[in-house]
């Protein structure tokens, strides 16, 4: 007669081997602070993904863009992430010389204003530095006209904030040399320095200044969330300094194929289509929807900057002693 006690260990065998069997993979993914709020692009895109994947995708906020850089420094191969999302060109050539990054492998149709053959860093979404204020109020033409003018801005700690990193090669690319007469031009106008973009754009929305550093699809949220057409972005002279947001896998990613699942995910429509009223950006590929109603209104620059992301890399030291002279003063 077999004894009463086989059976508890026998079904408790059992519950631990399908336990093991039911284990969800995760995959980790670390992002700005905007991407993953309630009205960012994070949770749409998680479900999404969950829905393909039979995985549990964990978005990780790391702070500003250019923080997600800093992190992964700091970190190096001993970093949870499989995935990084939120750089851009102005650091994709420093986030390379970390060794860090795998090839995506992904081969798409990217709808960009520039040629894109980046091995290592595959779009995900891009858009036009600018100025947003209020429609009505007096608007300089150029960044020059805004640096003589008694104008109130708020813009982005450079070291931790991809829009405030743009700022500088903006300003680099437009002046060159006389940046640095720019910036002790712009000192007295700017209200304050944040963090990143989130801290930023809700102080001028609460009234604290008279424009904020941030995108020329900026206005579109208000437009199309709001039906407020209150909003506007300055268009400057000088041109417009381009911003591509990238991704990239990680060598040491203990989940290699669900990396390569969501790296894939991120030119499908199910992505894409959530980014221009999530992130409000333009999409790295247009959805078969097209661009939703009111992004038509935008302002287009008339003149496109960018520095090649290794060009970026070997000027910025130089930008940010620019901008951290004429600030200090």
């Amino acid at each position: 007669m077999q004894k009463p006690i086989c059976l508890p260990v026998v079904a408790g065998l059992a519950f631990a081997a399908t336990g093991a069997w039911a284990e969800t993979p995760v995959l980790q993914v670390y992002t700005y602070d905007s991407f993953v709020s309630e009205w960012g692009p994070g949770p749409v895109i998680e479900a999404a993904f969950e829905e393909t994947c039979a995985c549990d995708l964990q978005f990780v906020s790391a702070g500003d863009g250019a923080a997600l850089l800093a992190r992964l420094q700091l970190e190096g191969p001993r970093t949870d992430a499989d995935i990084v999302l939120g750089l851009d060109t102005n650091l994709t050539s420093a986030a390379r010389d970390t060794g860090l990054f795998a090839p995506h492998g992904v081969t798409a149709d990217l709808d960009l204003p520039i040629s894109w053959d980046d091995p290592d860093f595959l779009p995900f979404d891009w858009g036009y530095f600018a100025f947003v204020g209020n429609a009505g109020d007096a608007a300089p033409a150029s960044l020059k006209e805004l640096a003589d003018s008694d104008l109130k801005i708020i813009i982005q700690d450079p070291r931790s904030s991809t829009p405030g990193l743009g700022l500088l090669m903006w300003v680099k690319a437009a002046y060159g040399d006389e940046a640095g007469a720019i910036w002790e031009g712009l000192a007295d106008n700017i209200v304050t320095v944040t963090p990143g973009w989130s801290e930023a754009y809700g102080m001028f929305l609460d009234g604290e200044s008279d424009a904020v550093l941030s995108y020329t699809t900026s206005p579109a949220y208000h437009l199309i969330a709001e039906e407020d057409d209150s909003k506007t972005a300055w268009g400057f002279a000088e041109g417009h300094y381009i911003q591509v947001e990238v991704a990239g896998k990680l060598a040491g990613t203990d989940q290699p194929e669900l990396a390569d699942q969501f790296i894939a995910f991120m030119v499908t429509d199910a992505f894409q289509s959530a980014i221009p009223t999530t992130n409000w950006m333009y999409p790295a590929v247009t959805p078969a929807a097209g661009l939703p109603d009111g992004f038509e209104t935008l302002m287009t620059p008339e003149k496109a900057l960018l520095f090649p992301d290794q060009e970026a890399d070997s000027i910025r030291d130089a930008a940010l002693d620019e901008w951290r002279n004429a600030l200090s003063q």
